[in-house]
C-alpha cells in the first residue's frame, strides 16, 4: 500500500559508506521499476513436491497505475525473485511477454511493458510463472529460506521463514516492504491430501486433486508483509476457540502437531490475554477480519500475520528463561507475548523502509513491558523493562542506511523499549500515553510509515519535541549521560556525551526537572534529595564533593 507522501529514501545519502553494492540498492530502493506502480492484489499458487524439496506456481500480481497515453510507453517493471529459484514465463493478462524483455539482474527481473494494448488501462495483471528448488534456512527464523523437515511420528512438516531474506527467496513478487497489496491476498498451496497447509487468513477451502495430492486455499482480506505470506505444511490439528474483544468476536485457532493437542489447550491460554491486554493498549486487534492464529512449527517463531509461528515448545519465557533476568519474563510465553505484539506493529503499522524497524522491534518489545503491567502491576512491568538493557550493547545507531535493505543495531528491541518507556516516564501520565498508543494504531493502521512520521506523531499527541531524544537514542550510539556534581546542599546536573543541545528533563522521583547540556542546581538537604528516576534509561556519571 503505497502512501501518497513522497517516500524519503536518500540512497545517495549513504553512498559514502561504499559497502553497498547496486545489488543492495536494487533490494531495497524504490527506483523506476517500483515506484510507477501500485500493488493491489497476489493471487499465489504453488506445488510443494517434498521428496524432491521442489517448488512450483505462479503469481497472478494485480496493480494499479496511473494512465499512460500513446504508443511510444516504455515502462520498466521490477518483480524479485532470489537465486535459485527460476522464473519461467510472464504474461500481462494473456499477452506473454517476449523473452528479451525479461532481464536478470541479480535476484531481480526487469520486465519492460510496452506495445502489449495495456498501458492505458488503470488496473492491470500480471502473471508470473516460477520453478526450482527455494534457499534452505540454515538457522531459522535469523537465517531463513524453506525448511524441510519431519515430525517425532516422522511425518513432513514443511515451513518457511523469511523477514530480512524478503518472501523473493521462494515466490516472485514485489519485495519492498514500502508496498502491500490493498486488497490482500489469495493462496493455494498443493501437498500431500494426508497433511494440511495451514496459513493467514480464513480457510477457503480443501480440493483433492490427483496421485493423492489436495490443494488448500486462504483468503486474507487486509494488506499484508510480503514476508508475512506463509504455509504451515504437516500433521496438524485444530483447536478452534473465539475471543469476544474490543470489536466484537474474534476467531482464534490454534493448530498443533498430532499429539500436542492437550498441552496446547492448557498453555495457549496466554493467548486471549495478551490479546486483553494489547487491545487494552494499543486498541482493537487489526485483523478481525482474518482472525488470530497460532501454528506450531519447526523454529522459534515469527510474527506471520494472523498466522503467529509458535516453536517455544510450550514452556514459560523464552524457550524457559527471563531475557530481563528479573522473574517477571517467567510468568508468561515469550513468543505469544511478543510475536502477537507484531500484529500492531510490524503487520498493521509497517516501516516503510527495513533501516525503520525498530518501529517493529521496539513497540513490540515494550509490549511485552506493557503485558506485564496490565497483568502484573505498574512496578512489576518497570522491573522487566529495566532488565532488558543488559541486552543493550549499544554497538551502533539503531535506525541504518536508507534505501540499500540494511537494519541497524540489534539494539531495536531493547534500546527502543527503554526509549519508549523513558518517553512514557517523563511524560508522567499512564492514562495518556495508553491513548496516544491507541491513537497511534487508529491514525496509522494498516499503513506502511517512516521514522519522521512516527516521531512527529509521538510528540504531537503528548504536546511536547521528541525530535531531540529521537536523535539521541535512534540516531547516535549511546544513551545520554547524566552528570551529578554534588556540593554540599545542593546537586549540579547536566547532560553530557550528546548531540547538541540535548535538553530531556529528568524525573526526581515523579517530579520533571529541567535538564540541559549547560549545568543546572538543585537544593538538597536533610529532608529532601535527588533521586533519578531508574525507569529512564541513561547512563549516570556522579561526582562527589572532592572530586
Amino acid at each position: 500500500m503505497r502512501s501518497l507522501l513522497v517516500f524519503f529514501l536518500a540512497v545517495a545519502t549513504f553512498s559514502s559508506y561504499g559497502q553497498f553494492s547496486h545489488a543492495d540498492s536494487l533490494r531495497g530502493g524504490y527506483g523506476n521499476g517500483r515506484n510507477w506502480w501500485d500493488l493491489q492484489h497476489y493471487d499465489l499458487s504453488v506445488t510443494f513436491d517434498i521428496n524432491k524439496q521442489e517448488i512450483t506456481g505462479k503469481n497472478i500480481i494485480t496493480y494499479t497505475a496511473p494512465s499512460v497515453q500513446g504508443a511510444d510507453v516504455v515502462r520498466k517493471l521490477q518483480i524479485d525473485l532470489q537465486e535459485p529459484m527460476i522464473l519461467d514465463s510472464v504474461f500481462l493478462y494473456n499477452y506473454k511477454i517476449p523473452e528479451n524483455r525479461i532481464i536478470r539482474d541479480g535476484n531481480a527481473y526487469i520486465i519492460t511493458c510496452e506495445d502489449a494494448g495495456f498501458e492505458s488501462i488503470n488496473t492491470s495483471r500480471l502473471t508470473v510463472f516460477f520453478h526450482g528448488k527455494p534457499r534452505i534456512a540454515k538457522n531459522a527464523p535469523w537465517d531463513g529460506g524453506i525448511i524441510w523437515t519431519k515430525d517425532k511420528n516422522g511425518k513432513p512438516w514443511v515451513t518457511i521463514a523469511c523477514q530480512g531474506l524478503g518472501a523473493s527467496v521462494w515466490f516472485p513478487c514485489k519485495d519492498s516492504q514500502y508496498d502491500e497489496p490493498d486488497n490482500g491476498v489469495t493462496m493455494h498451496y498443493t501437498c500431500p491430501e494426508d497433511l494440511v497447509c495451514v496459513s493467514n487468513g480464513l480457510f477457503l477451502g480443501k480440493e483433492v486433486i490427483k496421485n493423492g495430492q489436495a490443494t488448500f486455499s486462504w483468503n486474507v482480506k487486509n494488506p499484508i508483509n510480503n514476508y508475512c505470506m506463509i504455509p504451515y505444511i504437516g500433521d496438524y490439528v485444530n483447536i478452534h476457540d473465539h475471543y469476544s474483544g474490543e470489536k466484537g468476536n474474534l476467531e482464534t485457532d490454534y493448530w498443533v502437531l498430532r499429539g500436542n493437542e492437550e498441552k496446547a489447550k492448557k498453555h495457549f491460554q496466554d493467548a486471549p490475554k495478551t490479546l486483553e491486554a494489547l487491545e487494552h493498549w494499543f486498541g482493537p486487534y487489526p485483523f478481525y477480519e482474518d482472525g488470530y492464529k497460532l501454528v506450531e512449527a519447526p523454529h522459534l517463531g515469527m510474527e506471520h500475520q494472523s498466522a503467529i509461528a509458535y516453536g517455544n515448545n510450550y514452556l514459560k519465557g523464552y524457550m524457559g528463561r527471563d531475557l530481563s533476568g528479573t522473574g517477571e519474563g517467567l510468568k508468561w510465553d515469550f513468543i505469544i507475548v511478543h510475536e502477537s505484539g507484531h500484529e500492531w506493529f510490524g503487520n498493521s503499522i509497517t516501516s516503510k523502509d527495513v533501516a525503520d524497524m525498530w518501529i517493529h522491534e521496539g513497540f513490540t518489545c515494550y509490549s511485552e513491558t506493557l503485558f506485564t503491567d496490565y497483568w502484573f502491576g505498574t512496578e512489576a512491568g518497570n522491573r522487566y523493562c529495566r532488565g532488558l538493557r543488559k541486552n543493550i550493547m549499544n554497538d551502533k545507531p539503531i535506525i541504518g542506511p536508507y534505501g540499500v535493505q540494511q537494519e541497524g543495531s540489534g539494539d531495536m528491541y531493547y534500546k527502543g523499549a527503554n526509549m519508549l518507556h523513558t518517553i512514557r516516564t517523563i511524560y508522567a501520565s499512564d492514562s495518556l500515553f495508553r491513548m496516544m498508543l491507541r491513537k497511534m494504531n487508529m491514525v496509522f493502521c494498516h499503513q506502511t510509515v517512516s521514522t519522521q512520521e512516527i516521531e512527529q506523531f509521538m510528540s504531537a499527541e503528548l504536546g511536547m519535541d521528541l525530535s531531540k531524544i529521537f536523535d539521541q537514542y535512534l540516531r547516535c550510539k549511546n544513551p545520554p549521560t547524566l552528570q551529578l556534581k554534588y556540593k554540599k546542599n545542593k546537586v549540579m546536573f547536566r547532560w553530557i556525551n550528546c548531540i547538541k543541545d540535548f535538553d530531556m528533563p529528568i524525573m526526581n522521583g515523579n517530579q520533571p526537572l529541567s535538564c540541559s547540556t549547560k549545568w543546572n542546581s538543585y537544593r538538597i538537604g536533610h529532608d529532601y534529595s535527588l533521586e533519578v528516576n531508574p525507569n529512564l534509561y541513561v547512563f549516570l556519571q556522579k561526582r562527589g564533593p572532592t572530586d
